[in-house]
């Protein structure tokens, strides 16, 4: 059992007519949300999402957006939670902690959302899931993948598979294209609590394959000049550079790198992992290694599906915080239709309903991009299917796509 956080009382109102009618695109909070309920089946299911649209994890939000919101259409075309179709709910996270903080209280107290995707950094999770466990409402995390995510307690959960699991096979296949990697230089943003713990996974992984560590140099998500860190690094002439950041820093890092002359084989950290880094680095961005938890190119249907949704909509290949985002999403819907057809929905408090959802999505087994994926009683994510992906940019630096290591 995971640490009971109190409470405190909650004011409830009927879930049906908390937000009214349905569609795709962005929506913003809806106000009537203490209305009583008509049990029509034209009201929707508010679920919420509190993704960065602004700040320096931006990039890394929109890639969440997108998935969400294909999601909420593909979910109500197909019929919604047994005939009411869901309505996604969105606050911008921002890029700091308080930002999350403040998306979560409005989606709890002011949306009154039946349960919660997000936010985009775990830094802003260690502050904002709190706020959900109090108010016992279910947190799903789409992207994060620090340690300790779902000890938070007993309402959180992530279908974002733990780093721990993920990043040591960066650099494993870095060291299978080269092996000759003997010295590391490791680079990682200090201010960032997930990028704190991906880079200690990524040097005990290299000292544990028997690599040196030639220098560890520490810079800011903020930054935007990191010629100091590059030239210390590139004088110690590392075989292999290892970088932990968010992807406005990390690909301006790739990038300098480049320009000032090192030649080896870098690995990115999870918060490269996303397409928006094309821009940021443009060709300089070719061949940076980075470890996965989706792949457009997993067989199940869903997947066939949702990348040729995406393929349409984006003109790109969905990128993996847009598959586990869509994830996230899906878990809610089956494990609300779930719950449905044991008690209607329509006759639980919000109160209730979001306990009964939290018990019925731990204990769900779902088929989704990513794969097949269930919970541990904690709320970790249970997932078989892991990837290595290398970025191929064309010459110009106009476009790119993340080629997967076989």
């Amino acid at each position: 059992m995971k640490k009971n956080i109190n409470q405190k009382t909650l004011l409830f109102a009927c879930l049906t007519a908390i937000v009214t009618a349905c569609g795709g695109g962005e929506t913003s909070p809806t106000s009537g949300s203490n209305t009583p309920n008509n049990n029509s089946v034209s009201a929707a299911i508010p679920i919420g999402i509190a993704f960065s649209q602004t700040g320096n994890a931006a990039l890394l939000g929109q890639d969440g957006i997108h998935g969400v919101k294909i999601a909420e259409k593909y979910f109500n075309d197909q019929g919604g939670v047994n005939g009411t179709p869901i309505k996604l709910v969105i606050q911008d996270a921002g890029g700091e902690e308080q930002t999350a903080m403040n998306a979560f209280q409005a989606l709890i107290n002011k949306d009154k959302v039946v349960g919660i995707i997000g936010p985009t950094l775990s830094q802003q999770a260690f502050s904002a899931d709190p706020i959900a466990e109090r108010a016992k409402i279910p947190v799903i995390a789409a992207s994060n993948t620090a340690k300790g995510i779902p000890e938070i307690g007993d309402y959180i959960a992530r279908v974002s598979a733990p780093i721990v699991t993920v990043a040591p096979n960066a650099v494993k296949a870095a060291i299978k294209q080269n092996p000759n990697i003997k010295k590391v230089a490791v680079f990682y943003a200090q201010n960032d609590t997930f990028n704190k713990t991906e880079t200690e996974i990524f040097q005990k992984t290299a000292k544990d394959l028997g690599l040196e560590i030639v220098t560890v140099q520490k810079f800011q998500t903020t930054d935007t000049d990191f010629q100091s860190q590059a030239t210390n690094a590139i004088n110690l002439k590392p075989d292999l550079a290892i970088i932990s950041g968010l992807a406005a820093d990390g690909g301006n890092l790739v990038r300098q790198l480049r320009e000032l002359g090192y030649k080896g084989l870098i690995v990115g950290g999870n918060g490269l992992n996303t397409s928006n880094v094309y821009k940021v680095c443009k060709a300089l961005c070719d061949g940076v290694i980075i470890a996965q938890a989706y792949s457009p190119e997993h067989p199940n249907e869903i997947n066939k599906t949702f990348r040729q949704t995406y393929l349409s909509t984006y003109k790109i290949e969905p990128p993996q915080f847009s598959g586990q985002a869509f994830t996230a999403v899906q878990v809610y819907v089956e494990a609300l239709k779930s719950l449905d057809k044991k008690t209607k929905i329509s006759s639980l408090s919000l109160p209730q309903l979001r306990s009964e959802l939290n018990k019925e999505i731990l204990a769900g087994k779902y088929d989704t991009p990513v794969g097949e994926i269930s919970f541990t009683p904690t709320g970790e994510v249970v997932q078989k299917d892991f990837y290595v992906a290398q970025i191929k940019m064309e010459k110009d630096g106009s476009n790119g796509k993340f080629t997967f290591i076989k």
